[in-house]
């Protein structure tokens, strides 16, 4: 299980909440403003040789302009509401501004800037209204009332009927059935919130890049390979300080450096730096900032008659309730908790076998667990990453698998524009040579990039506007030195192999409505296909086609193989308890009601461990609350746990796999036509079952966990 951003930004989610998915532009007017025309290049992906910063903010307000015309005549259309002159022609606008969107969303995760920044907090209180603007519009909200009304009665096909349904439900949590003085009290809420999520996502980026650790002495850098020293010497050369090294901070809690560092005093210094980037006092201090969207979100359940934030979002999940979901986080906690404790107690013997004479910290737990998987194993993270180099895990792992289930091939697109020279971009085919679409690949971490790694779409796949999908993969590997090979973890593989998951659930998209495309899903279901695909990353006819030394071309020999196997439920007492740490935050801020003042948040944090017994010193979570983008600017407030539900089904999907034959095109083109293709067209419990034919079932999960 990744922990993933599906989303980059909050502003990507506001403007896909506004205006619907990410569609190509074909009814705009033409101009100098490239964004404001149709792009004449294939799939209507985006020219990035000619679009400048100064293009997005006249093409979002133009487009929301014309967006608001296209509401405003269908909610005032005399004759009598049908599906086709309301719930058809709301699919139909909003063209600009969701062409505009589609590449300011991209730009703005992956490759931002201080003009990008700031167009999006200037634009994101703008986008919020918007969308407020056509979700509080009763006029139109009466006409989608009364065709939900007569909806079994208007003869629509099973996708219509979910397009009306999802309608009706998005205008009704959005507040359309509040009072008139409730509604304005909404707008101002939302666009509060929306201001602040945009801020707390640049300053995590300004944080992270504030805290880099600086160090002085190759010496204190003893364990890391020769490679990482020299990328480290390149950063730190390029920020500046000539003669020094500086080791970046990724968004999680703990840092990749950790695993190799010798020197407790570096390792001590490098968390620290990772976990109190965000509460330095600073300019990038967010403690203030989320201690007011706690109350906002609050302000907001209540105003709609729930009793706070979770109730509210959690409608149209398939957990339906926080109840149900922090049911399945305590059913899970305390046994992840018992198996965290004996991998410390293993951790503190070999301390006190080498003659630590300290107690176990959270610096100390990846150095260490390393060496006693090592001594368990016989398995050292170093003998592996050779075999491991980046891109021939992309295409004769993440590409051959996907190839071998869904009959898919693919070809690189050399002539695509692209904003960055660490991108490539592939055209995808179908088995019989119909195109699927363009997929962009963006692995390298850059400063200018939002920290995490996620997919979204530039254009949405739909029958009824005639698109096929563009899709985008976005992560953060270390970049090599030059003439350096990209050797990565088999975490890192496994994070790929994941949002090609994602992506294959946007490319496979087969809806009439855009609404309704692809990941446009409940969160607790968008991460089965992500977390489904990460099982094909050690089947071994995958890793033996793409486990291969980087050097020689050999695949990698059996018996490092078998420890890999043997070692895969090693550690993961820690891993799920840091995600079920996280996971726990999340419904704990989202529980509160406006009744409940919270003044401290680090307070808050360690209390609301303590009450669900997952509290360890040892073992911080994933993601502090200071820095927890996900859900204070990444979309998932109230949804964290929807990697734990998703795992559930992703480990008892491939169950199905093993029980019927394992890797074979007929069982991906099964998985494809019934899960993958499939969008938000039907309930997802019923998707599922039909898939598996019977209901989900834990025992997979704990078995993959070592918890059973």
């Amino acid at each position: 299980m990744k922990q993933v951003l599906y989303f980059p930004a909050v502003l990507l989610v506001l403007l896909t909440a506004a205006c619907g998915p990410n569609q190509q532009s074909k009814n705009s007017t033409m101009g100098e403003n490239p964004l404001l025309s149709a792009s004449s290049l294939p799939y209507g992906a985006p020219d990035f040789t000619v679009i400048k910063n100064e293009h997005f903010q006249p093409a979002i307000e133009q487009g929301m302009n014309e967006h608001l015309a296209e509401i405003e005549a269908i909610a005032n259309n005399t004759e009598e509401p049908t599906f086709d002159n309301t719930l058809v022609a709301m699919e139909k606008s909003g063209r600009l501004l969701d062409h505009a969107s589609g590449v300011f969303g991209l730009l703005a995760g992956a490759n931002t800037n201080p003009e990008i920044q700031q167009i999006e907090e200037e634009m994101a209180p703008k986008l919020s209204a918007h969308r407020d603007a056509i979700y509080m519009n009763d006029k139109l909200f009466q006409r989608v009332k009364s065709i939900y009304e007569q909806r079994e009665s208007l003869g629509l096909d099973a996708e219509s009927l979910k397009l009306v349904d999802y309608y009706f439900k998005k205008f009704e949590q959005a507040g359309a059935n509040l009072s008139a003085e409730a509604k304005e009290q909404m707008k101002k809420l939302n666009g509060e919130e929306a201001t602040l999520n945009t801020k707390f996502t640049n300053i995590m980026m300004a944080a992270a890049n504030a805290s880099a650790l600086v160090v002085d002495d190759k010496a204190e850098l003893e364990g890391l390979s020769d490679g990482e020293i020299a990328a480290a010497a390149q950063k730190a050369e390029a920020a500046g300080m000539t003669g020094k090294y500086m080791i970046p901070i990724l968004n999680t809690t703990q840092q990749p450096a950790l695993q190799s560092l010798k020197n407790r005093e570096t390792r001590e210094k490098l968390f620290k730096a990772s976990w109190s980037r965000a509460e330095q006092s600073d300019e990038n201090d967010t403690r203030a900032m989320i201690l007011r969207m706690a109350e906002i979100r609050a302000e907001k359940a209540e105003l709609n008659g729930f009793q706070n934030y979770a109730e509210w979002k959690l409608q149209n999940q398939m957990a339906k309730t926080p109840e149900a979901a922090i049911g399945l986080l305590s059913k899970l906690a305390p046994q992840a908790t018992t198996k965290a404790k004996a991998e410390a107690a293993d951790i503190q013997k070999l301390i006190d076998k080498q003659g630590g004479n300290f107690k176990l910290a959270a610096w100390d737990w990846n150095f260490y667990a390393e060496q006693v998987r090592k001594e368990k194993f016989d398995l050292d993270g170093s003998q592996i990453k050779p075999y491991f180099e980046m891109y021939n895990v992309l295409e004769n792992g993440v590409f051959y698998a996907a190839t071998q289930l869904y009959g898919i091939t693919f070809k690189e697109r050399n002539d695509i524009p692209v904003y960055n020279e660490d991108v490539r971009v592939f055209e995808i085919f179908n088995e019989d040579g119909s195109a699927i679409g363009l997929f962009y690949v963006d692995l390298f971490k850059r400063d200018n990039k939002s920290g995490g790694a996620w997919m979204g779409n530039i254009v949405e796949q739909s029958r009824l506007l005639g698109d096929k999908p563009v899709i985008y993969n976005v992560c953060n590997f270390a970049k090599p030195a030059p003439g350096e090979p990209a050797l990565i973890s088999y975490d890192d593989v496994t994070t790929m192999f994941h949002e090609f998951g994602h992506a294959t659930h946007g490319l496979f998209a087969d809806q009439t409505y855009p609404s309704l495309s692809g990941t446009n899903v409940a969160r607790d279901f968008v991460e089965l296909p992500s977390q489904f695909n990460e099982h094909w990353a050690l089947y071994p006819t995958v890793f033996a086609n793409y486990a291969k030394h980087y050097k020689t071309g050999e695949p990698m020999p059996q018996e490092l193989v078998e420890k890999i196997k043997k070692s895969a439920t090693f550690n993961q007492g820690y891993a799920f308890s840091e995600f079920l740490e996280a996971a726990i935050l999340d419904m704990e801020w989202h529980t509160l009601t406006t009744a409940d003042k919270v003044e401290d948040v680090n307070a808050f944090e360690v209390e609301a461990l303590k009450k669900n017994g997952a509290y360890l010193d040892e073992v911080p979570p994933r993601y502090r609350t200071s820095y927890f983008k996900h859900v204070w600017g990444g979309g998932y407030a109230a949804g964290y746990y929807a990697y734990c539900w998703a795992e559930v089904l992703d480990n008892d999907a491939f169950a199905w796999f093993e029980e019927n034959g394992g890797l074979t095109r007929e069982n991906g083109q099964r998985f494809r036509d019934m899960i993958l293709s499939r969008g938000n067209t039907e309930d997802f419990t019923k998707m599922f079952r039909d898939f598996r034919g019977q209901d989900p079932t834990i025992e997979p999960l704990l078995k993959k966990r070592g918890l059973l």
